[in-house]
């Protein structure tokens, strides 16, 4: 049984590999009767995708043994092809920013992007382009895909990102970045928003969008302070992104690319007990792929109110100390320090979802690699990707269509930026700008959905109590 567990599941991981899609929400069909074609049938459904008579084809005893509309998968053998690929998966993306470039709205408008540089962030920063707007782009040595940098550079956009630069040199190129002038800043981790109130940047920015829960989090301490000096749109708490972004983006990418890891070095997701540490949506995320795969799992958490939520959802719940020797550790907090050096020695593997620097308290000199992304820590855990952001290390990032949602928010929030008159502080991105992203994305996917009734409409639209209000009553007051 394991061995054919094993099978469905290196099957699933690699289309996700080789096409960087998602599972959840997506047609799947498998051919035959064999054991692992009913694993399949198994997995597929567990991790939100749906079984159907066409969309993607698992055959597994074919050859090929994964079709998409009966063809195999595309070739994404360039780095050309990996951005032209995710251009061709981001219709509500696609859609916002032709409604920007047909508006005029942002012709002419500097916009810098300080993102990880993967195909989907080359795929926004030319929709922006194509829009009229001055981009460019900034990718910190630790994220960035320097074949889709030449990319975006052959096509015209600036881009600042060097793997080999450290510490000073680092914070410099940062600051020489800004310094390029800009009215928008869209960042990823608030790094560059920080930096430019630091360093006296910020005067001239007429806003910003923060993308991560990790970004916010300080924001909102500069926000108590009276230290924030320019509008910034909370992305990340829209529910279009933080509720597919964060669970089932960073929840599939960040399982897989683990893994993958583990798949390579000869041990398996399920040949340990795992445990989460942090259950907000990203954790919620990591551990529903985790059951999915027929890992046993157990959370870790500080807050009391995520841990019954975690205890509710059917996981055992327990200090770190007592739930961490032996495991397979993911931390899903995004907060420094989560993985301190007595975790990294109990553990058996220890990995980061998300992730910010310092997540895990190592010193890197005291790694000793094991495997490909893979170290050991001194005496004590395997590491993966030596502590960073194991879906950015050791894989694509999160999956295209996930990455179309987030960045149609991130085009939202540039014309609430444009156009809403924004106050200097942090700001939520509106209720209705995301409803209709969602609409966006059920059109694309050809989904319809129910409107509300007149009758019901009208009931809701009436404040007095139905219980005591007679049709007579209601006439008199109408």
């Amino acid at each position: 049984m394991t061995e054919v567990r094993t099978a469905a599941e290196r099957l699933v991981r690699r289309f996700a590999r080789e096409t960087n899609l998602l599972i959840a929400g997506r047609a799947f069909s498998v051919r035959g009767d064999a054991p692992v074609a009913e694993e399949l049938r198994r997995l597929i459904p567990a991790l939100g995708g749906h079984l159907t008579d066409g969309g993607v084809t698992f055959v597994p005893d074919g050859t090929p043994d994964i079709l998409i509309d009966d063809a195999p998968l595309p070739l994404r053998a360039t780095a050309e092809d990996r951005v032209d690929n995710a251009g061709a998966h981001m219709p509500v993306s696609t859609l916002i920013a032709h409604r920007l470039r047909d508006e005029g709205l942002v012709h002419g408008i500097r916009i810098g992007i300080a993102m990880v540089l993967e195909p989907k962030t080359a795929q926004l920063a030319l929709l922006l382009r194509d829009a009229g707007a001055e981009v460019a782009v900034y990718a910190h040595p630790d994220e960035i895909d320097v074949e889709v940098a030449e990319v975006l550079r052959d096509r015209g956009i600036p881009v600042d990102g060097d793997p080999a630069l450290s510490g000073a040199e680092e914070r410099s190129a940062a600051i020489a970045f800004l310094r390029r002038g800009f009215d928008l800043l869209l960042d990823d981790g608030s790094h560059l928003i920080r930096l430019a109130h630091e360093e006296g940047l910020a005067a001239g920015l007429r806003g910003a969008a923060e993308e991560t829960t990790s970004g916010l989090t300080p924001l909102r301490v500069m926000q108590r302070e009276g230290l924030l000096r320019v509008p910034v749109i909370a992305v990340n708490d829209a529910a279009m992104k933080t509720s597919f972004d964060n669970r089932y983006g960073t929840g599939q990418s960040c399982v897989f690319a683990i893994g993958d890891v583990l798949d390579a070095a000869g041990i398996g997701v399920r040949d340990q007990p795992a445990v989460v540490i942090g259950y907000g949506p990203v954790g919620e995320g990591v551990a529903a792929h985790l059951r999915a795969l027929g890992a046993e799992i157990a959370v870790a958490e500080t807050d009391p109110v995520r841990a019954l939520k975690a205890a509710h959802d059917g996981f055992r719940i327990g200090p770190l100390a007592e739930l961490a020797p032996g495991a397979l550790v993911i931390s899903a907090t995004g907060a420094p320090h989560t993985v301190d050096a007595g975790t990294l020695r109990a553990a058996r593997i220890v990995a980061v979802a998300g992730g910010v620097p310092g997540e895990v308290d190592v010193d890197p000199a005291t790694l000793v690699p094991a495997g490909e992304h893979l170290d050991r820590a001194g005496d004590g855990a395997l590491l993966i990707a030596r502590g960073g952001c194991v879906n950015l290390a050791a894989a694509e990032g999160n999956p295209i269509e996930i990455m179309d949602l987030s960045f149609a928010v991130q085009l939202g929030a540039v014309e609430q930026l444009l156009t809403g008159g924004l106050a200097p502080g942090l700001h939520a991105f509106p209720v209705e700008a995301d409803a209709a992203i969602a609409r966006s994305a059920l059109a694309a996917r050809g989904d319809g959905i129910d409107r509300r009734s007149t009758a019901q409409v009208q009931a809701q639209a009436d404040w007095r109590s139905p219980r005591y209000t007679t049709s007579g009553s209601r006439k008199a007051h109408a």
